[in-house]
């Protein structure tokens, strides 16, 4: 729950915005993140010194469900002659630690980032007459904030969120998300480390499965060219009735000339999926040596979880040779660079660590295997095999409903535990599939459906035999099962 009120208003814990006139008690008293980036506001807007906040009224650290303690709404006047319209520009504060006395965030130093390291942005076009900024915007970064809190995933420029609802809750075609890097805001230092800030980007449905097949950098460029669909600055507007590509039907070649090129920079997705070994029980008496992954609860041990996550991010680079980050029992449970190495992993279980030491946990090969997945994940297996695994690449389900991840791999991707011997191999729940060019392009062939979700049924079921490889995509109730 949140009330607004202009951000000099005195709250029960946000005295006024300091400013060059602002009384020493209560700079004082002001919380040293949220003073910096308070003074990164007023270098943009000095003469808005006590912009209308939306703030939380039970605070994320007193059991509040926001995880943001405000979001400032400032009156953006643009540039007329650069094609830049008048807009509501919204900042948040509360993804980077305010506070510095770990209630939200721990500190880990002044030189890493700060809490997640980011604070979200949106530009809203400014209707004709409209004199007050619309307050559903703080609401759509409250649900972004819930999601980075409740996975600990962090947003990077050029990321999109599939959000599958207009986002401000109308008939509007934008009904999507990507992330670029603020035009204005600069990065900030903060006593408690440094807080850059990442801009939502409204797109229509077809812009954003742009972004996946391509890269949704490519698409932002595409964005900046067309005026009234975010211009210089990226600034949305929910009336825009057209995409990008009925604008000017010439941006659809650019993009397809940029997968075929470059193929996709998508290198993962969190989805309803899950995988079932079919091969027979093994009858080798040496196999009771080691632990039989049967017999324990199926989770991503912490390594395992470390390696998918490394899997995702190294996915968006584009390397000459992919490579898949070796299990290492040495390293840190998380990210290296971008992550308190304490903070609980997203794709980690709260036990899982604890179910079975992960160096005893063997890799197994498989000899069948059944991938199942909702109609939207299906929908991305020709993504994920047209423009990941022929570019040589690596492609990344991570199960939201379940402990289980399965990344398709190439020939050209080193540091898999698939290898084109025994293209089926398990590591715990984690399962890895090595699909050769031919193989590839046959699926290709057999999946072409997949593209036209509009004559779909459910369920549908695909396989070959002669690889033991079968793929079901399934109803999402089914996936909403305990089973699952």
């Amino acid at each position: 729950m949140a009330e607004l009120r202009p951000s000099g208003a005195p709250g029960p814990a946000a005295p006024p915005a300091p400013g060059p006139t602002a009384p020493p008690a209560f700079a004082s008293l002001f919380p040293p993140g949220l003073h910096a980036i308070y003074g990164e506001c007023r270098r943009l807007y000095p003469d808005q010194p006590n912009p209308l906040q939306v703030t939380a009224i039970v605070k994320y650290w007193l059991g509040g469900p926001d995880p943001l303690d405000y979001v400032s709404m400032y009156r953006n006047m643009g540039s007329p002659s650069a094609n830049i319209p008048e807009h509501w520009h919204y900042i948040s504060f509360g993804l980077s630690d305010l506070y510095g006395d770990s209630r939200v965030h721990e500190f880990t130093g002044t030189d890493g980032p700060s809490g997640f390291g980011f604070e979200l942005t949106f530009r809203l076009k400014r209707e004709t007459g409209e004199s007050a900024p619309p307050t559903w915007p703080a609401e759509l970064m409250q649900g972004l904030a819930r999601y980075v809190f409740q996975s600990e995933n962090t947003f990077c420029s050029g990321d999109h969120v599939s959000w599958h609802s207009p986002l401000d809750n109308s008939e509007s075609r934008i009904q999507h998300m990507l992330l670029t890097e603020d035009p204005q805001m600069q990065p900030v230092q903060t006593p408690f480390g440094v807080v850059t800030f990442l801009q939502i980007v409204g797109v229509c449905t077809e812009e954003l499965h742009a972004a996946q097949q391509w890269n949704g950098q490519g698409i932002l460029e595409l964005l900046r060219t067309v005026p009234v669909a975010g211009g210089p600055w990226l600034i949305t507007d929910m009336r825009r009735g057209e995409t990008i590509f009925e604008i000017d039907p010439h941006l659809q070649e650019r993009v397809d000339k940029g997968i075929e090129t470059d193929g996709s920079n998508l290198s993962g997705v969190s989805a309803k999926c899950a995988w079932d070994d079919l091969s027979q029980p093994p009858e080798d008496d040496e196999d009771s040596r080691s632990i039989c992954i049967g017999t324990q609860p199926r989770r991503l041990s912490g390594k395992d979880t470390e390696q998918i996550r490394e899997t995702l991010r190294r996915g968006l680079e584009i390397n000459s040779k992919p490579v898949l980050p070796p299990i290492n029992p040495q390293r840190q449970n998380g990210l290296t660079h971008d992550r308190a190495p304490s903070r609980k992993d997203s794709l980690e279980s709260d036990s899982s660590t604890a179910i079975i030491p992960h160096e005893l946990i063997r890799t197994r090969q498989l000899e069948s295997v059944h991938l199942k997945f909702n109609q939207e994940s299906g929908a991305l297996i020709p993504l994920c095999l047209r423009g990941r695994l022929l570019h040589g690449r690596h492609f990344t389900y991570k199960s939201i409903t379940g402990d289980m991840a399965i990344t398709f791999v190439s020939t050209g991707v080193e540091g898999a535990f698939a290898t084109e011997e025994h293209p089926y191999a398990a590591h715990g729940p984690w399962l890895q599939i090595l699909l050769t060019e031919e193989f590839v392009e046959k699926m290709l062939e057999d999946l072409e459906d997949l593209t036209s979700p509009e004559e779909f049924k459910l369920p549908k079921e695909y396989s070959w035999p002669e690889k033991k490889l079968k793929v079901s995509i399934l109803p999402d109730m089914v996936f909403d099962s305990p089973l699952h």
